[in-house]
């Protein structure tokens, strides 16, 4: 997989239309849950983008300490589900971290996990903080890495 690190501005057409399309096919459709995806903080965000043969298969959106939460933020991480099975998710947040580190100059990070990804989550460093809450009508968990 390749990956590339942009700002909102450096984002074609074709890539914010590929993420917008991927976000939702998981979010929204995937895990049935009706809600905004598109919440105008995009253009605030850092987006790491996992190609694979040219298309989308792994994104997030990175912002920094201060926007989202006091510590820098991770969130929108997706993976295609045809693509699951190679590893994707841990090199897509390996390059979340590290374009957090390079970008925002803090290893302090944030992020609002679905329950069923902690484990996946603990095996980046982060720790989960306080008691696990309804997010859009799925269970999140809020968790820490410093």
């Amino acid at each position: 997989m390749e990956i590339k690190v942009k700002t909102f501005i450096e984002l074609s057409i074709d890539e914010l239309y590929d993420i917008l399309q991927l976000r939702s096919e998981i979010f929204v459709v995937e895990q049935d849950c009706v809600y905004q995806d598109i919440d105008g903080k995009d253009r605030k965000a850092l987006h790491i983008i996992g190609y694979k043969e040219g298309k989308i298969v792994a994104y997030t959106r990175c912002f920094d300490k201060g926007f989202y939460f006091e510590e820098a933020a991770i969130g929108r991480v997706v993976v295609a589900k045809d693509q699951r099975k190679y590893g994707l998710g841990h090199d897509i947040m390996k390059a979340s971290l590290k374009a957090i580190q390079d970008h925002f100059k803090t290893d302090s990070i944030k992020l609002s996990a679905q329950q069923y990804l902690v484990k996946f989550y603990q095996s980046h460093g982060f720790k989960t903080i306080g008691e696990g809450y309804l997010e859009d009508g799925i269970p999140h968990i809020a968790m820490i890495r410093s």
